[in-house]
């Protein structure tokens, strides 16, 4: 049995089916999906979330669970002992050509960016990693899950 993504259910083997289209495709295509990012310290993390980078909380009725607005969807984070283990991008906002303005004022609200070895790829402006016309910056939560931003 194989999914649309290509993998062999069986075996977990990933397999080549390019072009197989079929109703189970949509399963996903059209619902909304968020972020959701494990936390230490729920209280630390509604201050740092809401006041340093500006969201709304948009519910927070479960306990150790808050849900903050943050463009068409929502970000969700929740207290859990395994909170920062996840050494790759947790969340990423695209924030076009306000993205300069957005990496100053979280700079002003205590931010620090992390910066990353130049390469053929992309280079360092400040704190801004460059790479042709796309613009990109990275921070961490005060859990260490790591944050991006992108002009995309």
């Amino acid at each position: 049995m194989r999914g649309s993504a290509g993998r062999d259910v069986r075996d977990g083997r990933w397999t080549d089916v390019t072009g197989i289209r079929d109703k189970r495709d949509a399963l996903l295509r059209t619902k909304t999906s968020s972020a959701i990012v494990a936390v230490r310290d729920i209280a630390r993390a509604r201050l740092f979330y809401a006041h340093v980078l500006g969201l709304e909380v948009a519910d927070e009725a479960m306990e150790g669970v808050i849900a903050f607005k943050t463009g068409a969807t929502v970000l969700i984070v929740y207290q859990s002992d395994t909170a920062g283990s996840n050494r790759a991008n947790a969340v990423v906002w695209d924030c076009g050509d306000q993205i300069d303005a957005i990496i100053g004022q979280l700079a002003a609200n205590g931010v620090t960016f992390e910066h990353y070895p130049d390469s053929e790829q992309m280079h360092l402006e400040g704190d801004v990693h460059v790479s042709g016309k796309m613009k990109m910056a990275w921070f961490k939560d005060p859990d260490g899950n790591i944050l991006h931003l992108n002009s995309m």
